[in-house]
């Protein structure tokens, strides 16, 4: 048997589930009538508290990080991509870290293979933004298409960004590895690229929503059939403790803190009262739940779907 290079790295490298490898890496799924909506772990950030609480003031913050169990000096938020198959699809909303990003990171291939999915069955890959633990999982070791022969989606807006020569000098030096890594990646996939707007209908059943804020061209899918619908929302509403807490407050995570606010106030009064299911990245429990009212704040509910 002939093995390319790819085979190669990979080797190295409410439903009930079966098997606790699959409780493990598949940690949550939901059938929308036809649709079957999985959450995979890529595994999980290590960073500093302060990126994302640096001038909030101490003493609330202090109150909702320790009513959740969240320290102030590091956090390990987890990365969690979205599996959808449909009768004649299998579409993954973002790609994951790949190996160049931190080592916590980067078992996309692992959870995908868990599931019984290799990089040949994904017909599509939608991306919600650019930044690392999104993309960069989409070339593999040898800088090669990890899925060579899937569709590759983008909103136009976040495409122009990263693919801007400026954008290196423009987003601030914490950020400036971000932009070299996107417009070298972005290059690598783009005779498979294929974007699309705010508001679109992208594939069967799902809709593009633009969520701005977290990057200038953020987007969100909602995944409807009939009646019911889950709202895969990238980094839209970046954790479950302040994000639900205070989403007024802005977050270093942002690149636009005051946009990234607006969007998320918006996004959890709609997911509140529509009662739309939301599937995050960095949320908690394979970050599938539901918003729920609390006073004039928010809470994420996790819920055996």
């Amino acid at each position: 048997m002939k093995l390319d290079r790819r085979q190669v790295v990979s080797g190295l490298g409410g439903l009930a589930l079966c098997g606790p490898s699959l409780r493990a890496m598949a940690q949550t799924t939901l059938r929308l009538g036809t649709f079957e909506v999985m959450s995979i772990s890529d595994g999980h950030l290590v960073l500093p508290g302060g990126f994302f609480f640096d001038g909030l003031p101490k003493a609330d913050l202090d109150a909702i990080l320790t009513k959740h169990g969240i320290a102030t000096d590091q956090v390990e938020p987890p990365c969690n991509l979205t599996l959808l198959r449909q009768a004649d699809k299998t579409v993954l909303f973002d790609a994951g870290s790949g190996a160049g990003f931190m080592p916590s990171a980067g078992r996309m291939l692992e959870t995908l293979e868990a599931v019984g999915v290799t990089p040949d069955d994904i017909t599509h890959v939608v991306f919600t933004h650019a930044h690392p633990d999104h993309l960069w999982g989409i070339l593999d070791d040898f800088d090669d298409p990890v899925f060579p022969d899937a569709q590759l989606m983008i909103g136009q807006a976040e495409w122009d960004y990263w693919t801007d020569p400026d954008t290196v000098n423009t987003i601030g030096d914490a950020r400036a590895s971000f932009a070299v890594g996107a417009a070298r990646r972005l290059e690598a996939i783009r005779d498979q690229i294929t974007f699309f707007q705010d508001a679109e209908e992208i594939l069967p059943g799902v809709m593009a929503h633009g969520t701005p804020g977290h990057t200038p061209g953020h987007m969100s899918f909602e995944i409807r059939e009939g009646s019911e619908a889950v709202l895969v929302g990238g980094d839209a509403i970046g954790n479950a403790h302040v994000a639900f807490a205070r989403p007024d407050w802005p977050t270093g995570a942002d690149q636009d803190r005051d946009l990234g606010a607006q969007t998320r106030m918006r996004l959890l009064d709609q997911l509140a009262t529509d009662e739309i299911a939301l599937l995050g990245f960095h949320l908690p429990g394979g970050g599938l739940g539901r918003v729920a009212r609390e006073g004039d704040a928010y809470r994420f509910v996790t819920e055996d779907m």
